[in-house]
């Protein structure tokens, strides 16, 4: 059995470099499963944290995970799920919460 090749892999995924971001999704993304939507790609990445939606109508997001998988759910986040309509996706560095899942929380 050859442990070398699994041992670089396990150490290669623990040194990738991790990013976490709070995400604003602007346009009609409300009542559409958008947040349901969010979570499972979220849960698919291995990405952390929580998605809630916003009185203004907006769903705002944050994201803890390996860097390419953030910059991935980022770029499908321009889309959503079927039903939605996204005009803006707006991103900015953010603290990590600390959470080891991903949830959905609350209207704010």
């Amino acid at each position: 059995m050859n442990t070398t090749t699994s041992d670089n892999q396990d150490a290669t995924a623990a040194a990738a470099p991790r990013e976490t971001v709070r995400v604003f999704v602007h346009g009609f993304v409300q009542g559409v499963s958008y947040r349901r939507w969010l979570q499972g790609e979220a849960l698919e990445r291995e990405i952390h944290g929580w998605v809630r939606n916003r009185a203004d109508g907006s769903v705002e997001a944050l994201l803890h995970g390996e860097a390419h998988a953030v910059d991935d759910l980022l770029r499908a986040c321009r889309h959503g799920p079927m039903m939605a309509r996204v005009d803006k996706v707006h991103s900015e560095p953010a603290e990590y919460d600390g959470l080891e899942s991903f949830r959905i929380e609350s209207t704010v």
